[in-house]
């Protein structure tokens, strides 16, 4: 009886069937079969990259959101991968987007954004090993992207664009605050610098005046009766110097006055004219 050959290569496994149904498993190598009767189908058991194309998610406050998500996975049974399930692979991608739907829509649009790394965690151990299942093990699964729709960038753009011309307008605002504030101060400083030195003059001319009329007192004080005499004479001769005054002495005063030099010199010149 004839025999067919067929090669398994390597990292692959082989699946022999005998009129249709499986019979064994087969390692990678030179194997034999009956032609006709047998044959035997290649199941690769490396790991194969898969990207999911992108699909709709509604997040808890009802955003629509684009998911785009990439995969790796291997087989590690060979004949649930092939037997159990009509196309495991696909399969195991709607397992994915369900439990992706059910993760980004218990959260809100802006936590979603900012928690790949969270979604993906999550994913990864809602997913588990799916080998009991499909045959299958996924080893990696990433969140490409996930992008709101058009209408929701815009009105993201628009309230960006309007936060930041808030924080504008408030550095702004706060800057002339700051201004009006210094300059504030600036003249409240001046005026009160003007005043005290304004004090101070007056305090000085003040203590000036007071030294001047203690010293005048002092002197008072200790004068005698011919220094008043003396400013009565000096208060005469300035009158005497006006022909047009008339100088009235008392006439138990002039033997006085006849003693000083200045008087009688005045007296002498008054009694030619």
């Amino acid at each position: 009886m004839p025999f067919g050959i067929k090669i398994v290569p390597q990292n692959n496994v082989g699946l022999r069937e005998t009129l249709g149904k499986y019979t064994n498993t087969v390692e990678s190598g030179l194997k034999f079969y009956i032609p006709f009767v047998q044959k035997i189908k290649n199941v690769s058991l490396a790991m194969e990259p898969l990207r999911l194309p992108n699909y709709s998610v509604i997040t808890k406050d009802n955003a629509d959101v684009s998911a785009s998500v990439t995969l790796n996975y291997h087989v590690t049974d060979a004949v649930k991968y092939m037997y159990e399930n009509t196309d495991s692979v696909e399969s195991m991608a709607q397992l994915v987007r369900g439990h992706l739907r059910d993760i980004i829509g218990r959260m809100e649009l802006n936590e979603s954004l900012g928690s790949t790394a969270k979604i993906n965690q999550e994913l990864s151990v809602a997913i588990g090993d799916l080998t009991n299942t499909y045959g299958i093990n996924v080893d990696r699964i990433n969140i490409d992207e996930l992008t709101p729709s058009r209408a929701i960038q815009e009105a993201m753009d628009k309230q960006l664009t309007a936060d930041r011309e808030r924080v504008a307008a408030i550095a702004a605002a706060e800057g002339q605050a700051r201004s009006i504030d210094l300059t504030t101060k600036a003249k409240n400083d001046a005026l009160m610098s003007t005043a005290r030195a304004e004090a101070d003059a007056t305090k000085t001319r003040a203590d000036a005046e007071k030294y001047r009329i203690d010293v005048v007192q002092e002197a008072l004080e200790q004068a005698n009766d011919k220094y008043f005499q003396n400013q009565s004479i000096n208060a005469f001769t300035e009158l005497g110097k006006n022909a047009a005054n008339t100088i009235v002495v008392p006439s138990d005063k002039v033997a006085e006055f006849g003693q000083l030099p200045v008087v009688g010199k005045l007296l002498g010149d008054g009694l030619k004219k």
